[in-house]
């Protein structure tokens, strides 16, 4: 690492690994087992500990704390890890952290996220690429959230639950039952308000494929069918269709119930 790009009030252990590009800003602190990517900003009183992994292009700014171990009452200190991917922003007092034995021991960030101010990953969390946690949106421990997800202010998610590509939390909803694929969903005990048009449109889905998504959600929230049996009449109508399959393999999967 160039010692032109660290600030020399920076505390950086002498095993953690930066790649010579990486810059780091006044009283950052740094641990032994921390790996940076080249292009990564490190703002300044900004914490990395544990085992983490950062990849390329990354921003963290200032007093972001990453790493740390989890919330968590049954972590013991078992090793576990934070894996960070490229092209994310983390801003001031965001917090993310490492994962924990009974959860698969990874903490993992996907791609271009930015998280918020005040927002926080809890341990186990799996973000996919391109989402977005508002100010003080908080991801409790083990939720899986696929890509492209928004998270709206002060919205919380409960553990174990999952959140499906293109949904749109909004501000203050309290998520504790799966979201599917392409819906918004709002209030306390978070429901189904409809379909997410304007993320579906920035996916570039066209007029077919966001009529199939509407004629799924019409069958699957608005006839009086089973939750089963609702789904095998999507199956028949619309299935062979990626966007459409996908949605029914995440219904399918869920263990916690579906938003309604």
């Amino acid at each position: 690492m160039s010692a032109e790009r660290i600030h020399p009030t920076a505390q950086i252990d002498r095993h953690a690994e930066l790649d010579s590009s990486v810059e780091v800003g006044p009283f950052a602190v740094i641990g032994a087992k921390v790996k940076i990517g080249a292009g990564t900003r490190v703002g300044s009183h900004a914490v990395i500990e544990g085992d983490t992994t950062i990849g390329k292009d990354n921003v963290l700014f200032q007093f972001s704390a990453v790493g740390a171990i989890p919330q968590d009452l049954k972590y013991a200190g078992e090793p576990t890890r934070l894996v960070i991917g490229d092209g994310n922003t983390v801003r001031e007092f965001a917090t993310v952290h490492c994962g924990t034995a009974h959860g698969g021991s990874v903490t993992r960030i996907g791609n271009k996220c930015l998280l918020m101010a005040n927002s926080h990953v809890a341990h186990d969390v799996q973000l996919g690429d391109g989402c977005i946690l508002a100010n003080s949106a908080a991801l409790a421990g083990h939720v899986i959230v696929e890509d492209r997800v928004i998270f709206g202010g002060l919205s919380a998610v409960h553990q174990f639950t999952r959140v499906g590509r293109l949904a749109f939390v909004s501000g203050g909803a309290m998520v504790t039952q799966d979201v599917p694929p392409y819906v918004t969903v709002q209030g306390d005990r978070a429901e189904v308000a409809g379909i997410n048009t304007v993320g579906l449109t920035r996916a570039h889905f066209d007029e077919a494929a966001q009529m199939r998504v509407k004629s799924s959600f019409k069958i699957l929230y608005r006839s009086k069918l089973g939750f089963r049996e609702a789904i095998a009449h999507v199956r028949a109508e619309h299935g062979g269709h990626e966007e459409i399959d996908h949605l029914l393999n995440f219904l399918e999967g869920s263990e916690r119930g579906i938003a309604r």
